[in-house]
Formats: C-alpha cells, sequence, structure tokens
C-alpha cells in the first residue's frame, strides 16, 4: 500500500506548506470556495508521530463500568433485532431484556478482560497521529492556478 500511496505523492506538485492540519485544510477549503477542482489535491503530513494521551487509570470496576456500557448498546440492538420479528411478544420486554442481558455480560467481560491483564497498561488513553509540518499538493496540470487562489487571499 505505501509504494501506491508513493507514487500518487509522486505526481503531485508542492503548492502550499503550513505549520498544523488545520491551515492546510483551510487552504484546501479556500480552493474548494474558489470551484477549484478539489479532487485533484491532497493533504500530506510529513514527520509523523504518535501522540498518545492519557486520560486516567483503568480500575477493575471502570473496566466493568465501560463494558457494561458497550454490553448494554449490543444488547439494545440485539433485542431490537429479536423486536422485529416478534410475534405476540411485547417488543419493549424484549428490547429491555436485551438491554439488562448486554450490559450483564459486557460488565463481566470487561471485569475479567482487565483482571488477565495482570496490572500492564493500568491506563485509559487516546491515540492520535500527529506531523510536524503538512504540505497541499495538487496535480501538476491544475499547480499554477492553486497558488494564484491561495496567494490573493493568505490564511
Amino acid at each position: 500500500m505505501a509504494a501506491s500511496s508513493d507514487s500518487v505523492v509522486a505526481s503531485y506538485v508542492p503548492v502550499a506548506g503550513y505549520d498544523s492540519y488545520l491551515e492546510a485544510q483551510k487552504a484546501v477549503d479556500r480552493l474548494s470556495d474558489e470551484r477549484f477542482p478539489v479532487q485533484e489535491v491532497a493533504i500530506v503530513g510529513s514527520g509523523l508521530k504518535l501522540m498518545e494521551k492519557v486520560l486516567g487509570r483503568m480500575t477493575a470496576l471502570k473496566a466493568a463500568g465501560l463494558g457494561a456500557l458497550s454490553g448494554a448498546w449490543f444488547g439494545l440492538l440485539v433485542g431490537l433485532f429479536f423486536a422485529i420479528f416478534a410475534v405476540r411478544v411485547s417488543l419493549l420486554a424484549l428490547i429491555v431484556w436485551g438491554l439488562i442481558w448486554g450490559a450483564i455480560a459486557g460488565a463481566v467481560f470487561g471485569f475479567i478482560s482487565h483482571l488477565f491483564t495482570g496490572g500492564h497498561r493500568d491506563f485509559v488513553a487516546s491515540s492520535q497521529l500527529i506531523a510536524d509540518r503538512y504540505e497541499v499538493l495538487v496535480a501538476p496540470a491544475h499547480a499554477e492556478r492553486a497558488r494564484e487562489l491561495l496567494q490573493i487571499r493568505p490564511i
């Protein structure tokens, strides 16, 4: 897959560079506002880093609670599915029982899963890929027009 994305990047030319993704996104939005063929545009980040923001400590109780929430959603979906095909059964009862049993199963699974980690990675985190620099690339046939549009009203 890297080879195909590298060939796409190689066939485009840089028209502008920015320190943040938001600035690059605004540049492409500006091109779109000017009726530029944005399907000929790419935003490429370089100097990629993985940032993981630690959100809090994971405890067995928290794992059970998060498991119960996700299990409840799944149980709700199962209950709704059964309710569609149910004959002579209370639809509300099927949905509620699906929600309850899903929450119970999810809580048990979350609790047991946390115990099996053996104390490793006892925290909750969110990951994000960030870049040092973002370039707006355009197909060569449209590069000059893109440069003109971005220089008329700089960001």
